[in-house]
């Protein structure tokens, strides 16, 4: 049951859009990220009442190597969708501040168009050290978007370590993005994070255009060999199936959106209609809720008196090499228990 300020505040977050609901969902989010425990109990209760106004967002997760042209592609596509009656909220998880732990904010500079703009909302959120640059709260952030009716929800990562793992974990497409020269080394890109991608966008194709042509057409290819495209014949007999598709545009000069935006309007009909979207989500939350476990189980074990007394000393016999690991994570585990 919430409290009278915040039922008031969940009531501004799924209310009209405006600046008092902008407020809220500043409020909310920050509340979320809160580390105090009765903060932490407020937002658990805020965040199950906000639930039922939740999922009908789509959300779309951006990836790629710094200076791929990420923040630039997303100021161009949210103004784009803007144009076309759209509400565009964007998570962009920005490295943190080493002195003071908060964000850069660096995002919200970059993109300063759009988060003028009254129909888009941009929340910086400080990566604070979590695995993949991936805010631990970005999940929570990206339901209240929802909940206040914002109809895509794109979240940007900082491009680095396992964050394109983790941003394809919350988001209904995963966007790769890559530079035109990326098909003259193809070795550059992880596998892995091909596997993930639902979409491969070749940015900045004016600068290079035979440069970009030749990068869709390697990536294709690799893409083919990694099965995750589908050759034409394929396709006819199984057309209920998405296989991950390679476009390039220029960000910079607002060349390609139509089919870019296209592309991802197809991916959703087809997901809908075949159930893969629903599926997707109901195994994230699963996946969400583990994760959370093994997080606050391995936050817990390190707070736990009888552990944190004995921790140093068993570190210094590890590293000393008079006991061996795993016994001393036995001892450790059994003085938590």
């Amino acid at each position: 049951m919430l409290d009278p300020a915040d039922q008031a505040l969940h009531d501004a977050v799924t209310g009209a859009p405006g600046p008092r609901q902008r407020r809220a969902i500043a409020k909310a989010i920050t509340l979320l990220e809160s580390t105090r425990d009765d903060h932490r109990a407020r937002a658990d209760e805020l965040l199950n009442a906000l639930l039922p106004a939740t999922g009908r967002s789509f959300r779309l997760g951006i990836s790629g190597v710094p200076g791929v042209g990420k923040s630039t592609f997303i100021e161009t596509l949210g103004l784009y969708l803007i144009e076309r009656g759209q509400r565009v909220a964007v998570l962009a998880v920005d490295p943190s501040s080493s002195v003071s732990g908060g964000s850069i904010l660096g995002d919200k500079t970059r993109m300063e168009r759009l988060s003028m703009h009254e129909r888009a909302y941009i929340r910086p959120s400080p990566a604070s050290g979590t695995l993949g640059g991936v805010a631990e709260k970005t999940r929570e952030s990206l339901l209240v978007c929802e909940a206040a009716g914002y109809d895509i929800v794109i979240v940007e990562t900082v491009g680095v370590g396992q964050s394109e793992t983790a941003v394809a974990a919350m988001t209904d497409l995963f966007v790769l993005m890559q530079l035109p020269n990326a098909g003259d080394d193809l070795q550059a890109i992880k596998k892995g994070v091909m596997e993930l991608a639902d979409l491969v966008v070749i940015n900045k194709a004016d600068i290079d255009e035979s440069a970009a042509t030749r990068a869709r057409a390697q990536i294709t290819s690799a893409l083919r060999l990694l099965g995750q495209h589908g050759h034409p014949e394929h396709a006819r007999h199984d057309i209920k199936l998405w296989h991950p598709q390679v476009l390039q545009l220029s960000a910079l000069k607002s060349r390609g959106l139509d089919e870019f935006w296209a592309a991802v309007t197809h991916f959703r009909e087809l997901q809908t209609a075949n159930g893969k979207l629903t599926e997707r989500r109901h195994a994230q939350d699963h996946a969400w809720m583990w994760e959370r476990i093994d997080a606050g189980l391995k936050s817990r074990f390190r707070h736990h008196p009888a552990v944190r007394e004995a921790l140093p000393e068993l570190s210094r016999e590890v590293r000393a090499g008079r006991i061996a690991a795993s016994v001393a994570a036995r001892r450790l585990l059994d003085l938590f228990h």
